[in-house]
């Protein structure tokens, strides 16, 4: 267990943070998706700045620290104010993964490009976060001809393809989907799947994450707030 201070003291870019609640939409997450988490975001820590985490979520209550503004849907906010705020004001408990090794430069700056493109992406609603999610776990064209010689490689570069133009005209975006296009496009995620196939339980450690060659996640450190 690791104290807030301590946590934002050793944390860097490419973390993860994870809560759980008890509330009833929480719980609601939880259930649909078998997952013991309801929400997952990122550590953005570059050069002086103090950590800032890079998620989505429903609230407005914080100030987006990319356009200066307070909105709902995908924003970067100050790591301490955001973990305070999921612990004291939704009653969640947090815990932290740290990446080995953690994102170099190249990866920064892959980084601020994509905080550039989808900041401020609108969140779900309800149901279309359900039905979204549902569409992402569904088999797509590469699993389907996985290992079919000639085939496989023509389908996975076609499915790269739509992946990369899906990303483009995204209009809306929940925790799990930003953090997963933000892993695969810094290179730390080896995936075929769609960014809808990922849930806030994909980065908790019971999981099978397809990290790429060489990154690895800790196990869950939780996070005693005072």
């Amino acid at each position: 267990m690791l104290t807030l201070n301590q946590a934002l003291e050793q944390t860097r870019t490419g973390d993860l943070w994870l809560f759980r609640g008890g509330s009833g939409p929480d719980r609601a997450i939880q259930t649909l998706t078998n997952s013991p988490v309801n929400h997952v975001g990122m550590t953005v820590a570059i050069d002086d700045l103090p950590p800032l985490i890079w998620h989505a979520e429903l609230g407005d209550k914080l100030v987006d620290l990319w356009t200066g503004t307070n909105h709902r849907g995908v924003q970067l906010n100050d790591l301490a104010q955001s973990v305070l705020q999921w612990s004291r004001r939704y009653h969640q408990r947090c815990w932290l993964r740290q990446l080995t090794p953690p994102a170099n430069r190249e990866q920064e700056n892959t980084l601020l490009r994509v905080i550039a493109r989808m900041d401020g992406t609108a969140f779900p609603t309800t149901m279309r976060l359900t039905g979204r999610w549902l569409r992402g776990r569904l088999p797509n064209a590469y699993d389907w001809t996985r290992g079919i010689p000639f085939v496989d490689k023509k389908v996975r570069e076609s499915t790269q393809r739509r992946k990369e133009r899906q990303r483009l005209g995204l209009e809306v975006a929940y925790c799990a989907e930003t953090v997963a296009i933000t892993y695969e496009e810094m290179g730390l995620l080896t995936t075929d799947k769609y960014s809808n196939y990922f849930d806030p339980g994909s980065f908790w450690s019971g999981d099978r994450l397809p990290l790429a060659p060489g990154y690895a996640l800790g196990d869950e450190i939780e996070i005693a707030v005072g």
